[in-house]
Order: C-alpha cells, then sequence, then structure tokens
C-alpha cells in the first residue's frame, strides 16, 4: 500500500483519475460452484446441474479476485492503488447494493463481469475520514445482459474505544414472517474460500480483534445480503426483479440473526430486515417482484 497523503486537493485528484476506470473479466458458471454454494445453504446440491438456472446474487461465487499472494494486503484484501484507488483507510466494509436481475443466468453459461468506477468520495463520519468508493457490475452471457449491479464499498478509520454508538435502527413490528440463522465459524469460512475473499476479519480472530477492533468474526456483507434475499423468496410466489440493501452495523460469529420481512398489499414489493441478538437492524432492503 502506498505511503499516505494527507493533501486534501492532491488526494481528490489522485481520487478522480479512477473515476470511470473498467475492466473486463470471464469465468463460466460451474456445477461444482453452485452445488458448494447449495451445501453451505443446506440445500440440495443434486438440484444445481447443468441446465438449470443459477439463483439470483449466487453470481457473487463466481469471478473470484485471483491475485498473487505477495499483492496481498495486511487485511487479505488486494493491494489498493491499481485497479482500484490507493485508499489508504484501514477498515474496509461492504456498505450496500443495488441489483437489477434481467435475465437468467444458466449453470454452464460463459459469463462476462465488466466494472466500472463511478465514484470515489471523502467525507466526514463518526469515527472521522470514510471513503465511499461506488461501482458497477454488468452480468452478461451470449444472450446478453443478465444482472446490473451497483455496489457500494466504505473504507474508514477504527472506532476510538470512547466513541458514542449510534442510535439502532429497530425492525417495525408488523412484519409478516421471520426465520432465524446462526452463523459460525466453518460457515464463514467455507463462504470465504468459495469467494476466494481473504479479508482477515471472517476467519482471523486476533487481527480482527485487536487490529481492527471488532468483539469477534464479522459475518460477511454479501452473504447476509444472500441470506436475506433467499429468505424472501422463500416467502413470495414471484421471481425477484429487482434488490437493494444497506449494511447499518456489523453481525458477528455465533450470535444469531432474525431475517424478517414483510409484503406490500399488491405484492410488487417485500421490505427486509436482518437484525442482530439486541434487537437492532444490521442490514434492511426491498426486493422488487415480477407481477
Amino acid at each position: 500500500m502506498n505511503s499516505p497523503d494527507n493533501n486534501p486537493e492532491r488526494k481528490a485528484e489522485t481520487f478522480n483519475a479512477y473515476v470511470g476506470r473498467s475492466r473486463a473479466e470471464h469465468d463460466v458458471v460451474t456445477a461444482s460452484q453452485a452445488q458448494a454454494m447449495a451445501a453451505l445453504l443446506d440445500r440440495d446440491p443434486a438440484e444445481f446441474r447443468v441446465g438449470v438456472a443459477l439463483p439470483e446474487y449466487w453470481h457473487w461465487i463466481y469471478f473470484k479476485p485471483i491475485v498473487p499472494q505477495s499483492n496481498l494486503g495486511i487485511d487479505g484484501h488486494p493491494r489498493r492503488g491499481t485497479f482500484l484507488p490507493p485508499i489508504e483507510l484501514p477498515r474496509r466494509m461492504w456498505a450496500g447494493g443495488r441489483l437489477r436481475f434481467l435475465q437468467p443466468i444458466g449453470i454452464d453459461d460463459e459469463i462476462e463481469r465488466t466494472t466500472e468506477i463511478l465514484s470515489v468520495k471523502e467525507k466526514d463520519g463518526r469515527s472521522g475520514k470514510l471513503v465511499v468508493l461506488k461501482l458497477r457490475h454488468l452480468i452478461s452471457n451470449a444472450s446478453g445482459p443478465c444482472v446490473d449491479e451497483q455496489q457500494d464499498l466504505v473504507y474508514c478509520e477504527i472506532p476510538k474505544p470512547d466513541q458514542t454508538s449510534r442510535q439502532p435502527t429497530l425492525p417495525p413490528d408488523d412484519i409478516d414472517w421471520q426465520e432465524t440463522f446462526t452463523p459460525n465459524a466453518v460457515i464463514l469460512f467455507r463462504f470465504s474460500a468459495l469467494t476466494f475473499n481473504g479479508h482477515r476479519i471472517h476467519y482471523d480472530y486476533p487481527y480482527v480483534t485487536q487490529v481492527e477492533g471488532y468483539r469477534g468474526l464479522v459475518v460477511h456483507g454479501p452473504l447476509t445480503a444472500l441470506l436475506l434475499l433467499e429468505a424472501a423468496k422463500r416467502h413470495a410466489t414471484p421471481a425477484p426483479i429487482s434488490y437493494e440493501y444497506r449494511a447499518i452495523g456489523p453481525l458477528f460469529n455465533d450470535e444469531p440473526i432474525t431475517l424478517a420481512g414483510r409484503t406490500k398489499t399488491d405484492a410488487t414489493e417485500s421490505e427486509i430486515w436482518a437484525v442482530g441478538p439486541t434487537g437492532a437492524v444490521a442490514m434492511q432492503g426491498r426486493v422488487g417482484w415480477k407481477i
């Protein structure tokens, strides 16, 4: 990682130079990878064979970040300053996303993902400086675009011990359904392996507690988003056509997560929440349904 640059104008100029950059990656939707995801979710792996449509949002287990070990940073992520800008702040968080599902991706499809950096903005947050990085991913197969996704990443300083906590967001009382999911270290490890995610906050207890200051192993943001969408689909008949979600706070290993939702009376949209053991919302989102 490059040395810090505290000149705001020079830093903004550096960040702006990355806006508009794009790259294309290619992959094949292998049945074995989909079957591994199914096993993680306790679904029957035999259902996922050539010719079957890949469930919505499962495209995140493809396009693995194949980066040489020597190019990884101390946190286990690829070093910044190559495709992504050289953001020096130590904490990296998956803050949210917005997706449109345009057409199915089939198992055994050859797929392409084009990624564009939409914006890089430095802001002042409760814990100090933060940088919000917005990306757009367009995933296509031979028939054309399949998923149009925008992703928000936030980089920030490590909170000070005496920093006051934010007011918790609580879910509404009038939910239609709820389920409970309790992550454990094996689930977090397997999801990291499926996505080739080296971020140490998900498996390295000394690092996550002593360096980044969390109280335990952190549940992956995309895993929480996936669990929420999977739960919503179990309580709805139509197929999802859109999905947006926003992370509000972390969830931790061995602590139960309540997945809850309610659907509009016209059945076109559901609101969903992932709630931690204290009752505070850790992620909230909306799913649009095909009617």
